[in-house]
């Protein structure tokens, strides 16, 4: 049985809006700030994941990533485009704009439990999308890579709270991974 895991960046205020300020926000590019080494390569440690799960995105965040990966030709850039990738969308979504994507289909719900039975699922960014897997208490596991900077606007993780257990934590570069589990 595969597992729901989450993905952010996120600043010491909870917000994971804009971390690479391509929303053009005020507080955007708060992750930049640390250089790119500061959010390259596989900072969320997926490792295998990548080979053997099934990367999972809302419509605006697959889109955006579509138009970044295919062109980046580093190791981990590599693993992220040959990976498998579902995009969630109410409406068609040109899926061959980025190698080995397909729009789910039939309802989120179905789909998901289909998946997890044979692999991971992990989910980045897609901040609609992960609020509506959050609210029904299907997230299992959250990678969180925490930059030291508090930006005090914008989309929070948890806009209500949230009581999860702290798992394992470490230095990555200028941040930290933190991993947590539902409580």
């Amino acid at each position: 049985m595969g597992e729901l895991i989450v993905v952010q960046f996120i600043t010491l205020d909870g917000v994971v809006e804009d971390p690479d300020g391509s929303g053009g926000t005020p507080f955007g590019g708060w992750a930049m700030r640390f250089g790119p080494q500061g959010v390259a390569g596989d900072k969320f440690r997926l490792g295998a994941i990548l080979e053997t799960g099934t990367l999972l995105f809302g419509r605006r965040t697959w889109e955006h990533f579509s138009t970044l990966w295919p062109a980046r030709d580093d190791d981990f850039s590599r693993s992220m485009n040959r990976a498998a990738k579902a995009v969630v969308s109410g409406s068609p979504v040109e899926v061959a704009r980025w190698s080995n994507t397909e729009q789910v289909a039939g309802t989120l719900e179905d789909w998901l439990d289909g998946t997890l039975r044979a692999r991971d699922v992990v989910v980045i960014g897609s901040g609609t999308l992960l609020a509506r897997l959050a609210a029904a208490d299907r997230v299992d596991e959250y990678r969180l890579l925490t930059f030291p900077t508090a930006v005090g606007a914008g989309r929070r993780l948890f806009p209500d709270g949230a009581l999860l257990t702290l798992t394992s934590s470490e230095q990555v570069g200028p941040a930290s991974l933190t991993r947590y589990r539902r409580a």
